[in-house]
């Protein structure tokens, strides 16, 4: 007997509970309610058998299934999924279960289930992981359904990907987006530490207002200060008018210190001197002028090596590093390559005037295995190669191997002679132990909890690792 929670009458997403346990049933719904988007209906069923004859006369969206509340269906649970799989006509399937049997989660996403979630329910969390489901099957429109804030989220501030390391930034990111304290990025070459600079002031109170970036490795020393506070006409030769400096600028808004590691010394005591007074002096000019920014500066260096090498001043770094961002390299987040592979594919074909269908699975694979040195700059940049040396079609592995002339690791090995010896090449312990865990929470869509269980290891064991990674990565 199905039991309506809400009235679907103006309804723009369908959402079915198959739960046995009634009080239960009610706990989840009403939980689910306060969390989803009020829009949606929420209609309870008490088994597999009332869901399947439901589902033959009404269509869902999604459909929320209590493993232990399927035995009428079929005589196995993944069965009894496939079935619904079946009969839900296209339908987000979501397998819920106490948690205990992981043979019992893999089975079902095997028989087709999108996701699996152990009980008990966290309302906001899996209102989060239907909005991220939402997004990733292009189920959004249809379902109405979106967690509340920005949870799950595969496009954020510029930024592309949904794996769980992303997400983290992105929490970061929105946590400290409204401050007007310092921040300081970390990451390799090609992490987007622009990008994240561009989020965190377009989300700011401060977005009405400029952001002014200057690389402080593509300016020459004698020019960085005036580049930096601008400069007074008369000040020296050439400088035949006043000028303000990327600071002054940037008043009332924010100023982006790329590659701050690059900066000279005596430069770094000046801007210490900006940092702690608010005031600057531009070069030549003995007034003193105030400038109310927000100081956002990037590295892709080692700050404390830097420190240690008397390269940079450990107190402008104090100063600097209040709300510190680390972007984890391509390779530490696998499941984002192919999402921004497919991003950049449509973006270029569109620009270039030419149909791409896709990637083959070879090339998939091959791409997901690469260790991308270049991040994600190197992998934009071979998408765009791909896109300009060919028609169109599906990439296949011939067309990447023609376009990957950067050693990234994605071109097939090739047969050796018969009389020579093939030694695979052999990664530290931390970096083999790093990419089976990674590789088994991809495997669960980010669950951190049941690729725990599929490891027979507790989630604080991969939470500290994974942190124990990102220090590595910072000390590299």
């Amino acid at each position: 007997m199905a039991m309506q929670n809400r009235s679907d009458s103006n309804a723009s997403g369908r959402l079915m509970l198959i739960e046995r346990d009634q009080a239960q049933a009610h706990l989840v719904a009403e939980t689910l309610a306060q969390c989803l988007e009020p829009n949606t209906s929420i209609t309870v069923v008490a088994g597999g058998e009332p869901a399947a004859a439901l589902l033959r006369e009404t269509s869902f969206d999604i459909v929320l299934a209590d493993l232990s509340s399927l035995d009428d269906l079929a005589r196995h649970s993944d069965d009894a999924v496939l079935r619904l799989v079946r009969l839900a006509q296209g339908a987000l399937l979501v397998a819920l279960s106490d948690g205990v049997s992981v043979s019992a989660a893999v089975g079902a996403m095997r028989a087709g289930a999108h996701d699996y979630v152990a009980k008990p329910i966290n309302g906001p969390s899996m209102a989060a992981r239907i909005g991220e489901l939402a997004q990733r099957h292009g189920k959004c429109h249809s379902l109405g359904i979106e967690a509340r804030g920005k949870a799950g989220t595969s496009n954020f501030g510029g930024f592309i990907g949904a794996s769980s390391a992303m997400q983290f930034v992105y929490e970061q990111i929105g946590r400290i987006s409204t401050s007007s304290a310092p921040v300081f990025i970390t990451g390799e070459s090609g992490t987007g530490k622009d990008v994240c600079a561009e989020a965190l002031h377009e989300m700011g109170h401060r977005a009405g207002k400029r952001l002014v970036a200057i690389n402080c490795a593509a300016i020459p020393r004698d020019l960085m200060e005036s580049e930096l506070f601008g400069v007074a006409r008369g000040a020296f030769t050439g400088a035949h008018e006043d000028r303000k400096g990327a600071a002054e600028l940037a008043d009332g808004g924010t100023l982006f210190l790329d590659e701050i590691g690059e900066m000279d010394l005596s430069l770094q005591a000046k801007l210490l001197r900006f940092l702690q007074t608010g005031m600057l002096s531009r070069v030549g000019e003995g007034a003193v002028r105030r400038v109310d920014v927000r100081v956002i500066c990037a590295t892709n260096r080692n700050p404390m090596q830097l420190i240690a090498e008397k390269k940079f001043r450990e107190d402008l770094f104090y100063r600097l590093h209040v709300l510190p961002i680390h972007l984890p390299p391509l390779r530490q987040r696998p499941t984002d390559i192919i999402v921004l592979a497919r991003h950049f594919l449509a973006r270029y074909a569109a620009e270039e005037h030419k149909r791409f269908t896709g990637y083959s699975f070879e090339v998939g694979n091959m791409l997901s295995a690469a260790e991308w040195p270049g991040n994600v700059r190197q992998l934009q940049n071979l998408v765009r190669r791909l896109v300009v040396m060919f028609d169109g079609g599906e990439i296949t592995a011939e067309m990447l191997s023609a376009a990957d002339i950067e050693t990234s690791g994605m071109s097939r090995v090739p047969e050796a002679a018969p009389h020579e010896e093939r030694r695979p090449a052999i990664l530290p312990m931390w970096q083999q132990e790093q990419r089976i865990i990674e590789d088994a929470i991809a495997s669960f869509g980010g669950n951190v909890s049941l690729a725990a269980a599929a490891l027979e290891i507790s989630p604080s064991t991969i939470y500290r690792k994974r942190q124990g990674w990102a220090e590595l990565a910072s000390a590299s």
